[in-house]
């Protein structure tokens, strides 16, 4: 696969009450490429759920907390668009935690096909989310 860059959204620092632009970053880093065993997967569609604000904290809970300069974690749908992995083939619909990424790496743990014929997924109309 070509080298491309990949648009990350960073968490910059622990917000302090709500959230707001100033705790985020945009980062634009080099595409990964998948090792033997593993898949690149494009992120379609995004999950904003109300988990994410008590991952953003440091504060002991029952997942780790997003280190400061780490992507944002959450639910991703993907189309795997590289494989070298024996049970995801190119086009694959994927239910992964890719986070807030354009591209991300996976070893296939906790990966879940979905099947585009039960529940479509259509490419986005927004000309930015393909870019």
């Amino acid at each position: 696969m070509a080298a491309g860059l990949n648009r990350q959204i960073l968490l910059k620092s622990r917000p302090e009450g709500a959230p707001s632009l100033d705790n985020f970053e945009l980062a634009q880093r080099p595409m990964p490429e998948p090792a033997d065993g593993e898949v690149l997967i494009r992120t379609r569609y995004l999950s904003l759920d109300p988990y994410m604000r008590g991952r953003m904290s440091a504060a002991k809970s029952y997942a780790r907390p997003v280190g400061v300069g780490e992507p944002m974690v959450g639910g991703t749908v993907g189309e795997i668009v590289a494989s070298r992995h024996p049970k995801f083939a190119v086009g694959d619909i994927v239910l992964s935690h890719g986070g807030w990424q354009d591209y991300a790496v996976s070893n296939g743990a906790g990966l879940r096909k979905l099947d585009p014929a039960a529940a479509p997924v259509r490419r986005s109309a927004c000309s930015a989310c393909r870019a």
